[in-house]
């Protein structure tokens, strides 16, 4: 039996894991084996206890410490926390150690590097080449504002390359990366990740008296923006319309974002925390904000628009990949002045609201695989195969 070996770079869990985590029972009825390596595993969490269930075999390189904690303080200047979110580090000698002995015990057939960002795995898989085993790389995203330190170029470009194949979750995302390396990537292509909502529209909202809007995502304001819409929602015009912008998830920058809102005084915001079955908001919100600086191609905005509402959207990542400005959704770019006018510009129309979710829907539809999933495992079979 063949296996594989499966090398996630994401702390905890996240949208980042659901590709390689939901393709795995149709590796299984392919007839692999898999194995799942990351620096820590909370074995309390129910995603991991349910592929400990269906056999994955877990294993941690680091136990004791959260994933790889080390900066590389070199090459950039940026407190530590905001290096530790954009995971702007350096592997640690004892980790690549780990991760060698782990691969040689286990002998995977083909290892699959699952990176966060579109670089932050990259010298575990220079191990995988240095050893000969055959590797493929997921990037889930790239950051226009963060490079590859000026030493790792060469190492990293050589990786890439060597790469049997390096999937990209947007085509920003693999034209970003191939601008930075300076190189057209032959192995490259795009993948969707599994969106948990499509397929199903849920009802738009009877009532109008009020209008919610659903901004979902990390706390986290260097990717996800929610600032840029907290100074946006103080403004006047906005205090007064029957409007409430629910900030939906967790993060680091939590209760910076709740001291901001009470610092402007705004009564027009809720923070509801983490919700398990995000389905359960649409019933009675009306559209999805995003204000997001950095993205991939966000899970909320394609399962939004899957259940039947507008997006307004920022130009980041690969949001504008699927969106439409007045037919599915509104774009605006990255900063007050220019997502104030796309919020304004669906304010405007917010009676169409319902008409552009239904063709918000219909566009995933069409465009968006059914099962990512399905189709990702056949990838890594093709590959395994040839």
């Amino acid at each position: 039996m063949k296996k594989i070996a499966i090398v996630s770079c994401v702390e905890d869990w996240g949208g980042s894991e659901e590709l390689w985590a939901r393709s795995i029972p149709y590796l299984q009825k392919y007839g692999y084996q898999t194995v799942l390596i990351k620096s820590k595993i909370n074995r309390t969490h129910p995603e991991f206890l349910a592929l400990a269930e269906i056999g994955v075999n877990l294993i941690e390189l680091s136990p004791e410490t959260a994933l790889l904690k080390r900066m590389l303080k070199k090459a950039i200047r940026i407190p530590f926390k905001v290096a530790t979110e954009l995971k702007l580090i350096k592997t640690s000698s004892s980790e690549l150690n780990a991760f060698k002995k782990a691969i040689l015990k286990e002998a995977p057939s083909l290892v699959i590097i699952a990176q966060g960002i579109n670089f932050d795995g990259l010298k575990l898989a220079n191990e995988c080449l240095m050893l000969g085993i055959p590797y493929v790389i997921i990037s889930q995203k790239a950051v226009d504002f963060y490079w590859p330190a000026p030493n790792d170029r060469p190492m990293m470009l050589k990786v890439l390359q060597a790469a049997k194949r390096c999937f990209f979750v947007s085509y920003h995302n693999l034209r970003l990366t191939e601008e930075q390396f300076g190189k057209r990537l032959a192995n490259a292509s795009v993948v969707f990740n599994p969106v948990k909502l499509a397929g199903n529209p849920v009802p738009y909202p009877a009532s109008t008296a009020q209008y919610k809007l659903a901004c979902i995502g990390r706390l986290f304001i260097l990717d996800k923006g929610q600032d840029i819409l907290l100074r946006i929602l103080a403004q006047e015009e906005w205090r007064t319309r029957p409007v409430m912008v629910s900030f939906i998830g967790k993060g680091p920058d939590e209760a910076g974002l709740k001291e901001m809102a009470n610092l402007l005084k705004l009564d027009n915001v809720e923070f509801i925390g983490q919700v398990d079955d995000i389905g359960r908001i649409w019933p009675s919100h009306h559209a999805l904000v995003l204000p997001s600086r950095s993205e991939g191609l966000p899970l909320s905005m394609v399962e939004a628009m899957s259940v039947g509402r507008p997006v307004i959207i920022t130009n980041a990542g690969g949001n504008t990949e699927l969106v439409e400005e007045g037919f599915t959704g509104f774009i605006g770019e990255a900063n007050e002045r220019s997502f104030a006018m796309a919020m304004e510009t669906a304010w405007q129309q917010r009676d169409q609201w319902e008409l552009i979710g239904e063709n918000a829907a219909k566009y995933v539809k069409a465009h968006v695989p059914a099962s990512p999933e399905q189709d990702f495992a056949i990838l890594i079979h093709d590959v395994l195969s040839n």
